[in-house]
């Protein structure tokens, strides 16, 4: 299945990018990279990921890349990725 970016994704995946790369741009990369990497997995097995717990929606699911969560959309026709945030951030009040 078809994996789509979406543009607040690829926002989160720069700001990750920046923050890291103050301190080291080269791990900045690695991180951009196996953050990236995930969305084979997510193309093969959609349903691998497990269900947001803040959402209990079947179709929005997220899997784990180190301290990150990736959350996606399972669509009949593609996966969109919406957003890639901190573990420790509240998704819903957006802290």
């Amino acid at each position: 299945m078809n994996v789509h970016w979406t543009k607040t994704a690829q926002d989160h995946l720069a700001g990750i990018n920046n923050y890291i790369a103050q301190n080291s741009p080269e791990y900045a990369r690695h991180m951009v990279d196996r953050l990236t990497r995930r969305s084979e997995q997510i193309a093969s097995f959609p349903q691998s990921g497990r269900i947001v717990p803040e959402y209990r929606f079947e179709q929005i699911r997220e899997v784990i890349e180190g301290p990150y969560r990736i959350i996606y959309h399972i669509k009949a026709d593609q996966i969109d990725v919406l957003a890639v945030v901190h573990g420790a951030r509240n998704i819903l009040n957006n802290q």
